[in-house]
Formats: C-alpha cells, sequence, structure tokens
C-alpha cells in the first residue's frame, strides 16, 4: 500500500478517502470493487474500523447462530461470513463483485456457497429460505432500500431477522463543509485511493427516521438501533462515530 493507515478521528474519514470532484470522468466506471478487490481488502481487513467496531458488532448482535442458515448479502471478502460459520451457521454469501467473491473464496474454501448477486435485482432463492440476513456495510450503496428490503423479508422465515449496518447517518454531517441537509436523502462520491490509483464510489445518506421508515415500510419489526463501541480488544481506542447498525424482524404468524 501507498499509505499508513491511522486511527479515524470524530468526524474525519481515513486519509485513503477524500471527496471526489464534479463532474466525474463518464469513462470511469463507480462502484467498481473489481477493479480495487485486493487493495480494498488489503486496507480493511485489520482496521480499527472494520475489524474492531462494525464487524464486532454485527456478530455480537446475530448472537448465537448455531444451525441457523443465513444469508450474507454482501458479503464481500467474507470475513463476517468466515466469523458466522466458525459459530455454527450455514451461510450463503452474495456479492456483485466477482473479484470479491475471489477473495472471500480464498479465505473460505472451494465448498464455500458463494455467488454474483446484486442485492438490487431479485434475490436467487425461494421464500423463506434463511433464518438471518446480515448486510454488512451495504444499503447505503442504494438510493432506494424498498425493493432490496423486500426482496430480503421475502426470503426470511417468518421470525427471521436482518442484521445491518451502515455509515452513521451524523459522519457526513460533522466531516464535511458546507454540511450537507441532514434530514434530506442525497448522494455523494468520494475517491477511495490503493496504490497510487483512485476508485470513486457513490454512497446514499439518509436521516434516521429515513432508514427505520424504510425497514418498517418494508414489512420489518424494529427490534434493535445501536452504535456500536469499539472492541475492548482493539490495538487503540476511539471514541467517535462511525455506524449504526439495526437488527429488524420479520413479524411471527399471530404476533
Amino acid at each position: 500500500m501507498d499509505h499508513t493507515p491511522e486511527r479515524p478521528v470524530a468526524g474525519q474519514r481515513p486519509t485513503w478517502i477524500s471527496t471526489a470532484a464534479e463532474p466525474l470522468d463518464p469513462a470511469v466506471r463507480v462502484n467498481d470493487y473489481d477493479s480495487f478487490a485486493e487493495g480494498y481488502v488489503a486496507e480493511t481487513e485489520n482496521s480499527l474500523l472494520n475489524a474492531y467496531i462494525e464487524r464486532p458488532a454485527m456478530i455480537a448482535l446475530a448472537g448465537d447462530v448455531t444451525g441457523h442458515r443465513i444469508l450474507d448479502a454482501g458479503c464481500g471478502a467474507g470475513a463476517l461470513m468466515a466469523a458466522l460459520r466458525e459459530r455454527g451457521a450455514v451461510v450463503t454469501g452474495i456479492d456483485s463483485s466477482a473479484g470479491m467473491l475471489a477473495a472471500a473464496r480464498r479465505r473460505l474454501g472451494d465448498d464455500a456457497d458463494l455467488q454474483v448477486a446484486d442485492v438490487r435485482d431479485p434475490l436467487p432463492f425461494a421464500d423463506g429460505t434463511f433464518d438471518d440476513v446480515v448486510a454488512s456495510l451495504v444499503l447505503h450503496y442504494l438510493e432506494d432500500w424498498g425493493p432490496t428490503l423486500a426482496e430480503m423479508r421475502r426470503v426470511l422465515r417468518p421470525g427471521g431477522r436482518l442484521i445491518a449496518s451502515v455509515n452513521h447517518p451524523f459522519v457526513d454531517w460533522l466531516a464535511e463543509e458546507p454540511r450537507p441537509v441532514y434530514r434530506e436523502t442525497t448522494s455523494y462520491t468520494d475517491l477511495w485511493t490503493f496504490n497510487g490509483q483512485s476508485y470513486p464510489l457513490t454512497f446514499w445518506r439518509r436521516p434516521l427516521h429515513a432508514m427505520t421508515d424504510a425497514f418498517t415500510a418494508a414489512g420489518f419489526r424494529l427490534a434493535v438501533i445501536s452504535e456500536p463501541k469499539t472492541a475492548p480488544e482493539a490495538p487503540e481506542p476511539f471514541s467517535g462515530i462511525s455506524f449504526m447498525c439495526f437488527v429488524v424482524e420479520v413479524p411471527a404468524p399471530g404476533r
């Protein structure tokens, strides 16, 4: 890597992320993880934000998953999927990036159930296939959560759970000048730089009430809203704002 990972500061992004200038070059694909999969994995595998905040939070929220059928929607390189399998779950991973799935295959082995699929599209699974769906840092790539949440609900059994994490809605409000309008759903594009080359990624930020409204509109019942802390075993402390996590449930019949 051509930069040194450093501890994030509240309201600031890592040094390898910068705001993209407008207009973007139309010849450059946005959110093309295949073009930087290896660099991304190297940067985030053991980073403070990923390995000591977001991933432990998702594992803790999942709890005892022994025997659970879990869909890891947007599994990336498979770090969370590996942790869930180690805890006794039967996990299927999907991702739109073949490059990220190749990294997951190297981690998880040839017998891992991995499929190229985009969460924006209908999911290639029957109704009620899974006990849980995990969506780790996925939903903030979507302008409209509605179709994706509807599909996730469809493939969950009654009483099943969706466990999701997103960028905290206050992060950009604290980090950017001028500050974005918090109550509006807006897009922004960052440049992620690996090995001297920059790649554009576009995200959608929305207020907390827009997130909870989307879950309930899709037929989920809110169970947990969490703002995870840094894991005790982290190499250094961090008290800033990073992610927001949700556990939402498919109501069981009669409830």
